[in-house]
């Protein structure tokens, strides 16, 4: 029961606030009504005496969640440039580009303009991807795990496939290698111990019924110490003398050398490629800096067989997806162009340059301070991948709070607490952002002063 003297405002003064009258046309006067409904019911159970104003505030909320059909756009100031619950890459202008001018209008998708006739999807796509990996030939589905289904389900269903046990591992979001593996009606076959695996151990479980020998990227999993992997060439060519397939998959899938950038190398999909590799899995929207795809590229032959399973049409991609990771692809002619990706952009700022950018902070933030930061790679193969940073610390007695206002603002900011401070990376706030970041840390400091 609400308290005597707790003033309710009246059902028809709310719908008629000009305030909330605009939701109308997006939402219907019905679910603007329930809205409201909703909110006064929790006034009156409250019993708090609130005002005219704060109860239209909590209904334009209300009404502000309910119109809320898509994620939200963000300020990563965590220092972790593949963030998996931020979206990964950002993608490049070409790239967004590309979805605005082929999702506006009709495209030759699957139409060939030079025979008048049904074309490939994965024609422009596959030789841009061929261009990029040495490969003769890839496709692409919707993701990476996809890809590995795919590949699993076309050469290995109701046979053997041969992997490292040191390589069964559970990636994000539950994907279990072992149970991949028994959704394709694969059977495994577990070679090794789990720190020391050999050629040889593939060498002795080889049978008529292997299919495939398999690769798996360790993902943000390490053994270290007393250990031994047998390398991709050395399984390549048992895989050449057994006639059977060598199968990797790279989870990230870089097309270029990191260790050009400040931080770990990572095996790229050339290096698999020239390695005697027959198929290569990797996903699209992480280190290529893409749109969320998986692809698979290696011998000819074997893609072929992969384009004829029904299984594809199940997980094939739409134009959108072709549209940015074909912009995406033109990116990597050399390190220049590679460097419109916003990815590989971040990767490549110095930290003189990052300085730079920290002084507008100080300027415009006197109780803040700069230090210098570590930042991480991220996005799975590359958790602990560490680059030099530099971040704005904010004093905040409380620090917890002080995030969540951030993340409530407009644009939200995602940041990172340590030893008790709240710090902004600036290696994951673009340099067109600094200016949106200090505005949000100057009203809230306004707001809590």
């Amino acid at each position: 029961m609400a308290k005597s003297g707790t003033r309710i405002p009246a059902m028809h003064r709310i719908l008629e606030d000009e305030s909330i009258a605009g939701y109308e046309a997006e939402l219907g006067r019905e679910r603007v009504r329930r809205a409201a409904e909703e909110i006064i019911g929790r006034a009156r159970l409250s019993g708090e005496r609130q005002g005219y104003d704060a109860i239209v505030a909590a209904v334009r909320k209300r009404l502000d969640d309910l119109s809320s059909t898509s994620p939200t756009a963000v300020i990563n100031a965590t220092g972790i440039l593949l963030h998996t619950n931020l979206g990964r890459a950002p993608l490049s202008p070409d790239a967004v580009t590309a979805i605005a001018d082929l999702g506006g209008r009709y495209s030759n998708l699957e139409y060939d303009l030079k025979t008048g006739e049904r074309g490939s999807r994965n024609a422009v796509i596959g030789e841009a991807l061929r261009a990029c990996t040495g490969a003769e030939d890839a496709l692409v589905v919707n993701n990476c795990a996809a890809a590995v289904f795919l590949v699993l389900d076309t050469f290995a269903k109701g046979r053997e496939v041969i992997v490292a046990r040191s390589q069964l591992v559970e990636i994000g979001g539950g994907f279990r290698l072992p149970e991949v593996l028994e959704r394709t009606g694969v059977k495994l076959v577990e070679v090794g111990t789990t720190n020391r695996v050999y050629v040889e151990d593939f060498e002795r479980a080889l049978s008529p019924r292997t299919a495939l020998l398999l690769r798996v990227h360790p993902s943000n999993y390490r053994i270290e110490g007393f250990t031994h992997e047998p390398s991709a060439r050395d399984l390549a060519m048992l895989g050449r003398r057994a006639g059977v397939p060598v199968v990797e998959d790279l989870g990230s899938g870089a097309l270029c050398d990191l260790a050009e950038y400040g931080t770990a190398h990572e095996r790229t999909v050339q290096e698999a490629i020239g390695d005697g590799v027959a198929l290569v899995t990797f996903s699209g929207d992480k280190l290529i800096g893409g749109p969320q795809a998986g692809i698979v590229a290696g011998r000819a032959n074997l893609i072929a067989r992969l384009r004829n399973n029904p299984l594809l049409r199940a997980l094939r991609v739409g134009k959108l997806t072709i549209a940015a990771l074909g912009a995406t692809l033109r990116c990597y002619r050399g390190r220049a162009a590679r460097e419109r990706l916003p990815l590989y952009r971040k990767l490549a700022a110095t930290l003189d340059e990052l300085r730079e950018r920290a002084k507008a902070y100080e300027k415009a933030l006197p109780n803040a301070s700069v230090g210098e930061s570590v930042a991480y790679v991220g996005g799975g193969a590359l958790p602990q991948a560490s680059i030099a940073s530099m971040a704005i610390a904010v004093p905040s007695e409380r620090p917890q709070q002080l995030a969540a206002s951030l993340r409530a603002g407009e644009p939200p900011i995602v940041t990172r607490i340590e030893g008790g401070r709240l710090l902004l990376d600036l290696r994951t706030i673009a340099p067109e952002e600094d200016h949106l970041v200090i505005a949000s840390l100057l009203k809230i400091g306004r707001l809590t002063a």
